[in-house]
């Protein structure tokens, strides 16, 4: 499925649309170059789930931000790492393997770490205000949770 989105307030827009079809536990890969709009997306995840998209920011010196709302909101930024062992000290599988709605942003940098199921979204710059976000469902709860989503966003 693929959407375009001609503003940051529609990506926010599709961030909480998606968010509504979610019930805890997903896994949200949102992978695109540097300015796609990945962070936009993540804060319209969260405002969907409740949270103040004001106080959703990257969390590339973090790695991780959490967020309390519907759901929890685990927010991963791995930009920085260089190589997926970095985060195996982290205990990531708590954060990924929870009932919280689990974001990645940059999450090609995790290579053998990736989650098998997951909904993957790929943000790509159209032009300097237009984004096309196409998405892709792995494993049988994602493809039925995309379903789901293209059923309430469309086309």
């Amino acid at each position: 499925m693929k959407k375009l989105s001609t503003s940051i307030k529609q990506t926010l827009k599709i961030g909480r649309l998606l968010a509504r079809n979610f019930r805890g536990g997903e896994i949200i890969l949102l992978s695109g170059s540097l300015g796609a709009g990945k962070t936009v997306l993540a804060k319209g995840i969260a405002q969907g789930l409740g949270i103040d998209k004001d106080d959703v920011v990257s969390p590339t010196f973090v790695l991780l931000r959490v967020y309390k709302g519907k759901h929890p909101l685990n927010h991963f930024d791995f930009y920085r790492i260089k190589k997926p062992e970095e985060i195996m000290g982290l205990g990531y599988e708590e954060y990924f393997y929870s009932d919280a709605v689990t974001v990645i942003e940059w999450p090609e940098r995790l290579k053998f770490l990736l989650p098998k199921e997951f909904l993957k979204i790929k943000l790509s710059n159209k032009s300097s205000k237009s984004r096309m976000l196409e998405f892709v469902g792995r494993g049988p709860v994602y493809k039925q949770l995309l379903k789901r989503i293209h059923e309430n966003i469309g086309n």
